[in-house]
């Protein structure tokens, strides 16, 4: 998007939001003012400029390249990200996802336009002409964003600011930070607020997380604690830890809701320069740069889905940190519950799993596509058949012959996963949902989120729950997990971990319940055997992963 002129559409809308200073669109576009050379976020409690002072860029990026600074006041680099990423689904956006995912910085910007497609000058252009700067401007931008959080909410050193927000030295660091910000480095720290009181121990990072309220805290830490693999991640009321390998080695993190309501992220790396991409994955994972106002404003306006939006506002769709992990866990959870997927899931991690130390205490990595690829088998437990999918999709992806991406094409992703033995359209657009963050995934073979959509007095059949759910367009993720939270199954995801725990001891084993001869029901799942005549060979089961 090109900046936005008095004479261009979405001028007026754009100037009703910074007169009314409407926090929602924080992070969605940024605020120029030529008389001050200073660019705002949407909410700025400055003066509202005149409006032919004033030009509307899509990305701090395009401000910088435009000559103007961060406004002191407001830091717009302090907001949260912009929801449009995961909407779109273009170029841009995917290019968006991956920059700030660090690509720019591992693998500079040949490597991001061989990720997409595109010669590195190219993309350049389409970059350049929609949002006003290119890719080392955009990423330039991004270190900025890191290194501002990192100066206002740590006590590391200036050398370690500047490595840990992926500067190559700490000249670099210094001049950016007075180009962007107005002022150097130290100025900028001693504009930080010591009212949280956080305290955090020797190697580790603590800071804040900008959030785009309201958030369904609840549904996050439950839905996390339902489905962490033991060893692996910790899931609690109020917290969620686990270790995920990064570019520069392990790191271990923790997300956790202080006593203020603010969410924070606690993390210990082994490589500073990772720090940038673990907030982007964690931001991911937690889904915390959706618009939940526009969400549940568009949702709402259906009196079926009202009392339900109404019940729980602000929920978010969980995404991947990892997207080849999320694959093969989808796959390992197709024909058996929740509760036995993190079974399998852990064995197969205590077996083949790395030990690290990099957190408080020894946690195990999930094990890589080529330690599955080779003694998967030895350890993974169930139908032959589904066995040798998971083993070989793990092969395509140690070997490159798949490849999985938060910058990945939905419709492309979707094809190459179909292309899979064993992989059907339940898991492909699973891994869709989760690892592109795509909001407009509806699963129409998933039993838990039909019998939720029953529980809502919606349609539950697979057809006619299709057929309602498309007026949901382009939200249809976010009313997935109103469908879920509403399942009776799936109730103990929002209770404490105490009445969880006491709910999935007592609830009697889905094994023991007679199933019609051609249906096979484990879980949340209605799985159609190969050897039944409506089953397609290598038939994937429908359920939560």
């Amino acid at each position: 998007m090109t900046p936005t002129t008095v004479d261009a559409p979405g001028f007026t809308e754009r100037y009703r939001v910074i007169q009314s200073r409407d926090r929602r669109f924080d992070g969605q576009f940024v605020t120029a003012v030529r008389s001050t050379g200073i660019y705002c976020r949407p909410s700025c409690p400055a003066r509202t400029p005149k409006e032919q002072n004033v030009t509307f860029y899509a990305t701090s990026a395009a401000a910088h390249e435009a000559g103007y600074r961060a406004c002191k006041r407001c830091l717009p680099e302090a907001a949260p990200g912009s929801p449009l990423w995961d909407v779109r689904g273009d170029v841009v956006a995917r290019a968006m996802r991956l920059i700030a995912d660090g690509v720019v910085d591992r693998e500079g910007v040949p490597g991001l336009a061989g990720r997409l497609g595109y010669s590195s000058r190219h993309l350049t252009r389409l970059l350049q002409a929609e949002l006003g700067a290119g890719p080392l401007a955009l990423a330039r931008a991004h270190r900025a964003h890191t290194a501002r959080a990192l100066l206002v909410g740590t006590d590391l050193s200036s050398a370690d600011v500047a490595f840990s927000a992926g500067f190559s030295s700490v000249r670099q660091f210094t001049d950016t930070i007075g180009e962007v910000f107005g002022m150097p480095p130290r100025d900028l720290r001693a504009r930080r607020s010591h009212a949280s009181g956080i305290e955090a121990s020797a190697g580790e990072i603590d800071l804040a997380l900008p959030v785009r309220g309201p958030i369904d805290t609840v549904g996050l830490f439950g839905w996390m604690r339902a489905h962490a693999i033991p060893g692996v991640e910790v899931g609690g009321d109020r917290s969620f830890a686990r270790v995920v390998r990064l570019p520069g080695g392990p790191a271990w993190f923790e997300v956790r809701l202080a006593d203020d309501g603010r969410l924070r992220l606690r993390a210990r790396l082994s490589a500073l320069a990772d720090l940038g991409t673990l907030i982007t994955r964690v931001r991911r994972l937690f889904d915390l740069d959706a618009d939940p106002l526009a969400v549940d404003e568009a949702l709402s306006q259906h009196p079926e889905l009202a009392p339900a939006v109404a019940a729980i506002p602000g929920v978010r769709v969980p995404g991947a940190i990892d997207a080849d992990e999320m694959l093969l866990r989808a796959m390992i959870g197709q024909q058996i519950s929740v509760a036995s997927a993190r079974t399998m899931q852990g064995r197969l991690t205590a077996e083949l799993g790395e030990s690290v130390a990099v957190g408080p205490e020894p946690m195990t990595l999930f094990p890589a596509p080529a330690v599955i690829a080779e003694r998967g088998l030895e350890v993974l437990r169930g139908p032959a058949a589904r066995m040798r999918a998971i083993v070989e999709a793990a092969g395509a992806l140690a070997d490159g012959s798949l490849t999985l991406s938060q910058g990945d094409d939905g419709v492309a992703q979707r094809e190459r996963l179909l292309a899979m033995r064993g992989i059907g359209p339940w898991t492909a657009d699973y891994v869709r949902m989760r690892v592109l963050g795509d909001p407009d995934v509806l699963l129409p073979g998933d039993v838990a989120a039909r019998a939720g959509a029953a529980a809502l007095g919606l349609p539950s059949d697979p057809q006619g729950f299709t057929a309602w759910s498309e007026r949901l367009a382009p939200w249809r993720s976010y009313a997935m997990a109103h469908y879920w939270y509403a399942a009776p199954v799936t109730q103990a995801w929002r209770a404490p971990a105490e009445t969880a725990a006491v709910a999935e001891v007592v609830r009697p084993p889905r094994a023991s319940r007679r199933p019609r001869a051609d249906v096979v029901v484990t879980g949340l799942a209605v799985e159609i055997p190969a050897g039944s005549p409506a089953a397609r060979p290598e038939t994937e089961s429908e359920t939560l992963a």
